[in-house]
């Protein structure tokens, strides 16, 4: 799902002081993938993303896309199956073997529109060269990096004039509302302030914030063209939360649609989704 990084242990404790990589809670995020809270992740970015594109190249065009941090692949195969020409980019080899599994189900059409590369999004720069792509995606992978900088860097140079940089990253203004809703005061407290939490894979993470992001977007010649909320009602769910029938499913989705959209809700969701656009 995410990059490899730096490991940073206490000389005293020996325990994490920053993120450890995904490696070691790859396992667990398979395993959580049916539940309640993934699937509103999906489907929100995959609604907001879908009207990025349309808004930016129309509902005909076919892009060259590029997935970092691919994962599972549920992102590149919804794009693939819509016509475009994806690649997408992992280290982990557990993930990228339930992408490789999950694309062998799809159609010749769209197998054919994938390609799947092991190897660390920072050094996209070795093998595709300037404006190879009208869109990148980085989706979960900045919360496991010490700085966000140097990989969004490497991936702007990428990108083509016009294109679009999808980022989505745990909300750093929002921080403290998980632990305090779960009635965790020494947590909601800690959280304060700082960037550093513990995610639900029992991995040491780090969050971004939106205006800080935003410059530096803005510097990488990529300004923020739009930002969305995502998970606001169900980031408490518990990880075994099954996903309800229809209508009410339908229903969730929207309400959780609009809320991300829709100051102030957006500001304090689990994470944040911001769409960048190379300037031409």
């Amino acid at each position: 799902m995410v990059l490899p990084v730096q490991r940073g242990y206490d000389p005293g404790t020996g325990l994490p002081t920053g993120p450890v990589g995904f490696a070691p809670g790859s396992r667990a995020w398979l395993a959580k993938l049916g539940g309640l809270r993934n699937v509103v992740r999906q489907e929100l970015v995959a609604r907001q993303l879908g009207e990025q594109l349309t808004g930016r190249f129309g509902p005909d065009a076919r892009l060259r896309v590029l997935d970092a941090g691919c994962g599972q692949g549920t992102q590149l195969l919804r794009l693939a199956r819509a016509g475009h020409q994806v690649t997408g980019l992992d280290p982990d080899p557990g993930t990228l073997a339930a992408a490789q599994q999950a694309l062998a189900l799809e159609a010749p059409a769209v197998q054919a529109r994938v390609q799947l590369l092991h190897g660390e999004g920072g050094d996209c720069g070795r093998w595709f060269g300037p404006a190879s792509f009208d869109v990148v995606l980085c989706h979960g992978v900045l919360m496991y990096l010490p700085q966000p900088e140097p990989l969004l860097a490497a991936l702007a140079r990428i990108l083509a004039p016009g294109g679009l940089l999808s980022v989505l990253v745990r909300n750093g203004d929002a921080l403290a509302l998980r632990p305090g809703l779960a009635g965790d005061w020494q947590g909601a407290l800690a959280a304060f302030g700082g960037d550093a939490y513990t995610n639900r894979l029992g991995l040491p993470t780090r969050a971004d914030r939106r205006a800080e992001l935003t410059r530096t977007f803005s510097e990488l010649d990529v300004p923020v063209t739009a930002w969305f909320g995502v998970r606001v009602f169900t980031d408490q769910a518990p990880d075994d939360a099954p996903v309800p029938p229809e209508p009410e499913l339908a229903q969730l989705l929207d309400a959780e649609d609009r809320a991300g959209r829709t100051d102030p809700y957006r500001r304090v969701a689990a994470l944040l989704h911001l769409v960048g656009a190379r300037r031409l």
